[in-house]
């Protein structure tokens, strides 16, 4: 018997975003292209170069967002997990 496993509803955004690292000493711009509750979808300058752990947000301020896991990787785009 198939079990289906029902994906997260994503809205589309295409918002301007901040990926930070290091604690924030270190914030890219990115452009979040759909997000859900669990997740989104991230299109980011050298994305395939980014860490497997970042922070996601919308202003530059890095004690704003969620952190993420990169759950995958094609070209200029990457998709993120939201974790604790």
């Amino acid at each position: 018997m198939a079990v289906t496993t029902k994906r997260e509803a994503r809205k589309s955004l295409s918002q301007p975003g901040w990926i930070t690292l290091d604690g924030g000493f270190a914030a890219r711009p990115c452009v979040v292209q759909d997000i859900s509750s669990a997740g989104a979808r991230i299109t980011a300058d050298q994305a395939s170069a980014l860490p497997d752990t970042l922070r996601l947000a919308f202003a530059r301020d890095a004690r704003t967002g969620r952190n993420c896991q990169v759950v995958w990787r094609r070209g200029n785009s990457i998709g993120v997990r939201f974790i604790r």
